[in-house]
């Protein structure tokens, strides 16, 4: 068996200050990979530039004229971290034999790519990078990651637990990938989708080096929102349930009031009335909400607008 081509794909969104400090750790490890035996010296490093503003761009072209283990490739605009992602993955299936996806932040610790490769070489076509603690996370920034992936369970989007997308995928994964159609992208759901064995990688992550974090808590629920709704019906099945249970209170309350009618011990109810208005109002407009995300997923679904598109790479430049 051939020593596989590994292409190390990191997407980047205004990364000027960290990028300098984490391509020479990337470089070094891709170089004790390949003196391993575990892949092969035509192996790289490539960053996927999402539209930065700042002089991402121009660092990924200098280090990619400098040393060939390096390329980039510039998206015509921001496209959003999954999607620049997909992009470099799309891109480097056609060129190697395997891809590990990291973030460029240098918080997750790249001396796990060695197991990832070596079970890589064991026969697993996906190798998923998984925390083992949140130790060095405040309280609110653990309570809230694992919550994510909590609730993201409890509605139906099956995700591995505590996995971003640091994660190794064989050719073949990537072949299969490349058949989901879908525009609304969330891979952390979607790569389990493909199927072929799989196994997880434990490490510990590490603070940011330089920069700063690109990913709040309002991203954090945006993300959760995108992944629920595009791959799981569970919420429009909750609705259902809600709505058969608003009708079963309302015809008690019908049942309610017809015998205190009759009965003659009617009462002035306008504070229970409102109340009772007021929830199921607060209830049909949360539920229309619901089904409105939907609706709208549906209409970028149909609509089968590109995901990216590449404007140019560090190959254009060096030719």
């Amino acid at each position: 068996m051939k020593t596989p081509v590994l292409y190390i794909v990191i997407p980047c969104y205004n990364e000027q200050e960290v990028l300098p400090v984490t391509a020479p750790m990337f470089i070094n490890k891709l170089n004790s990979l390949v003196s391993q035996g575990l892949c092969s010296e035509d192996s790289k490093v490539m960053f996927v530039n999402d539209g930065s503003k700042d002089k991402t761009w121009d660092i990924i072209c200098a280090f990619a004229k400098e040393n060939r283990q390096f390329k980039g490739i510039n998206l015509s605009r921001n496209r959003g971290h999954q999607n620049a992602l997909l992009a470099g993955l799309m891109h480097a299936k056609d060129e190697c034999d395997v891809t590990i996806s990291i973030d460029c932040d240098g918080q997750d610790d790249i001396n796990a790519m060695d197991e990832m490769m070596r079970q890589f070489h064991d026969g697993c076509d996906v190798v998923y990078g998984v925390r083992s603690k949140r130790d060095t996370d405040t309280f609110f920034k653990r309570a809230t990651a694992e919550g994510f992936y909590k609730f993201m369970k409890f509605m139906g989007a099956e995700t591995v637990f505590n996995h971003a997308d640091y994660r190794l995928m064989s050719k073949r994964a990537l072949e299969g990938l490349a058949e989901f159609k879908e525009v609304n992208l969330f891979l952390r759901g979607t790569v389990p989708l493909v199927g072929y064995k799989s196994t997880s990688v434990y490490y510990e992550r590490n603070e940011r080096l330089a920069g700063e974090s690109h990913y709040p808590f309002s991203k954090m629920l945006n993300l959760a929102l995108n992944g629920i709704t595009s791959l799981s019906t569970k919420p429009l099945q909750y609705i259902t349930i809600i709505g058969l249970a608003m009708a079963f209170v309302s015809f008690m309350v019908i049942i309610w009031a017809v015998i205190a009618r009759f009965t003659g011990s009617t009462v002035a109810g306008w504070t229970s009335m409102i109340g009772v208005m007021a929830l199921i109002g607060g209830i049909q407009l949360f539920c229309l909400g619901i089904i409105g995300e939907y609706i709208g997923k549906i209409y970028s679904e149909v609509k089968q607008r590109p995901k990216f598109i590449i404007e140019s790479t560090t190959d254009d430049s060096n030719e």
